[in-house]
């Protein structure tokens, strides 16, 4: 049985932070907002998944499972080691301060990042080189694979891993062998950037946990298909023999948001394969991101009591079938490992008694978004009063309109129908009045993105489902965190009884 005492906090991505370096990033940024949780009363950071991203910047599609985004890393930090000089940092300026110009920080930070590396492998002490061998050998079951494929893929922009030349992309040893030797250069840089990665998270993470914030992390359900966790695990995958395409796409069938359904493209995953290795795979992600987490929202749970299948070759959601998982026999031998499962069950969307069950049997707490509480009958299980205690609940996701936002997009009998239910929105805004719902419910947890906090306008969206370009930008200026929004926070988190003392 996961259980949670009663508290609240924010949903924030790293990328969000304030930083002169166009992102967010692990500097002074991340330290500063640990300070407004700890003094408004908040106990929890919500993250989204911190692997490397591709095309659309987005959290879901990353390179690795395993590996933290190289963007995070920072400057400043690395200046204070001695890898960057203050005239290369300085020269850095003119980035906009609200949203993240990704291809500017791409090719500003990169180079930075590679001239750190060249210097820590030819002026790092004994003692730095040491801790860094020390974290290669711990990390080397990913690592390795992960650095190899990303040097690989960086002399291949253009091509998923299935293109390279045949040895390669099939992993025989001999190629193995020979391109780790022909990339040593460009696989010390990876490894390096993650390395460096994790020191600073392991530094943040331990800033918050003295200050008795935790961090709640994601694990997405499937992986990006261009990523080095199918390259290197290509059978636990449901994949064309031939072409090594995904040949079971994951998604989900047609609903009352989309006629077509929602056809994602990831791999599902040959669970009869994985099951056989008592799951190794899982257990391993499992392992390796509760070093960079406290807790984990497991997106798309569904998918671990039955997941929809889609053929290859299909343009839509529509034709494909569910098929069972084996998500119960992972759990119990998940729990066999970890002991206590700090879980959270993203269970929104068409939930069926089986998912229920498999959550419940688990102790796991769902999600309520009060954004979807209004819209249909009494027995709508976002509204408040339908709540258990062992569930989340949020304003939005990051996958919401921000509350603002939501609220001026509804007709006036759909703000009607919020407002009878408030009785009235408070002076304070929508904003607050849906964050003392929150607040005021009997869930344990409360997260709110810290866009509502802000009362911001749907320009502070994080992202749009569905909108391949221009999502994950949104970024805030380090002067809104006023010590006016510090003490009523805390006095709103101390009315509602989630104020840890």
């Amino acid at each position: 049985m996961t259980s949670f005492q009663r508290t609240s906090g924010i949903l924030l991505h790293p990328t969000s932070l304030p930083s002169r370096f166009g992102i967010g990033d692990l500097g002074e940024g991340a330290y500063r907002f640990i300070d407004f949780l700890a003094a408004s009363g908040q106990t929890l950071w919500q993250i989204l998944p911190l692997g490397p991203t591709g095309y659309g910047n987005s959290p879901y599609l990353s390179y690795s499972s395993l590996a933290g985004n190289p963007l995070l890393i920072s400057p400043d930090i690395l200046q204070g080691e001695g890898l960057l000089t203050q005239d290369e940092i300085n020269g850095i300026h003119g980035f906009p301060a609200d949203y993240v110009d990704y291809d500017r920080v791409i090719q500003t930070k990169l180079p930075l990042l590679k001239k750190a590396s060249d210097r820590f492998q030819h002026l790092a002490s004994p003692k730095l080189k040491e801790a860094f061998k020390t974290f290669c050998d711990r990390h080397a079951q990913w690592l390795d694979d992960y650095a190899l494929y990303m040097s690989i893929h960086a002399a291949n922009p253009e091509k998923a891993w299935n293109q390279w030349d045949k040895d390669i992309a099939e992993r025989q040893p001999q190629a193995v062998q020979a391109y780790t030797e022909r990339f040593s250069e460009d696989i010390f840089y990876h490894k390096f950037l993650q390395f460096e990665f994790f020191r600073q998270w392991q530094d943040v993470k331990k800033y918050a946990n003295e200050r008795n914030i935790r961090i709640f992390g994601d694990i997405p359900i499937y992986v990006a298909y261009d990523s080095v966790d199918v390259w290197a695990n290509a059978d636990m995958f449901c994949l064309n023999e031939k072409t090594k395409e995904a040949a079971l796409m994951a998604g989900v069938p047609p609903d009352y948001f989309s006629a077509t359904g929602q056809l994602w493209g990831n791999p599902v995953y040959n669970w009869q394969k994985l099951q056989g290795t008592n799951f190794q795979w899982w257990i391993q992600r499992f392992k390796s991101t509760l070093e960079y987490v406290d807790i984990v929202r497991i997106d798309h749970f569904r998918g671990f009591e039955a997941y929809w299948a889609v053929p290859e070759g299909e343009k839509t959601a529509m034709n494909g079938k569910w098929i069972k998982a084996p998500g119960r026999q992972f759990f119990e031998r998940l729990k066999q490992e970890l002991g206590q499962l700090p879980i959270v069950a993203e269970d929104l969307g068409v939930i069926t008694p089986e998912v229920e069950a498999l959550r419940d049997d688990f102790g796991f707490p769902g999600m309520k978004i009060l954004h979807f509480a209004f819209d249909s009958d009494r027995v709508n299980p976002f509204l408040p009063y339908n709540y258990v205690k062992n569930c989340v609940v949020y304003t939005g996701t990051h996958d919401n309109n921000t509350t603002v936002g939501w609220f001026e997009g509804r007709n006036q009998e759909e703000k009607r129908r919020v407002t009878d239910y408030l009785g009235c929105v408070s002076h304070e805004g929508i904003h607050w009045s849906l964050i003392r719902l929150a607040m005021g419910s009997v869930a344990d947890l409360a997260i709110f993105p810290l866009q509502d906090l802000l009362g911001l306008h749907q320009n502070g969206r994080m992202n749009t489902p569905g909108l391949a370009e221009g999502n994950w930008g949104w970024r805030y200026q380090s002067h809104v965190l006023n010590q006016d929004l510090v003490n009523h926070l805390r006095f709103v988190t101390e009315l509602y009884g989630r104020l840890v003392k």
